[in-house]
């Protein structure tokens, strides 16, 4: 059990971190975006992101997931992190959070 308490923790600290990185075209940051679509950490305190990009053809479709995985590595308690993007599903406006929202004037 107690694990589990340590990977929600560390779950947290990573949002965290993912709050810092921002879309370069949208002055939001990419949590907020629901561009995360999964934080996973083992027992090893390896992590595993599943996150989409706004479009496919996203100009740092390479280098996003690149500053992600770099930003969660480079966190002490995280041995590994990988990244991967998926377009299944395809991101749409409805997963931005009302802070993401409001912040471009949507609501």
């Amino acid at each position: 059990m107690e694990h589990a308490k340590n990977s929600e923790v560390l779950g947290e600290k990573i949002v965290r971190v993912l709050k810092t990185i921002y879309d370069p075209e949208i002055p939001v940051d990419i949590y907020e975006l629901g561009l995360i679509y999964d934080v996973m950490v083992n027992t090893d305190d390896e992590v595993k992101i599943l996150m989409t990009l706004t479009t496919p053809n996203c100009p740092v479709a390479e280098s996003m997931p690149m500053e992600v995985e770099e930003k969660v590595k480079s966190m002490d308690e995280v041995k590994d992190c990988e990244v991967e993007i998926t377009f299944d599903p395809p991101w749409t406006q409805e997963l931005m959070s009302e802070e993401a929202k409001l912040e471009l004037g949507m609501l």
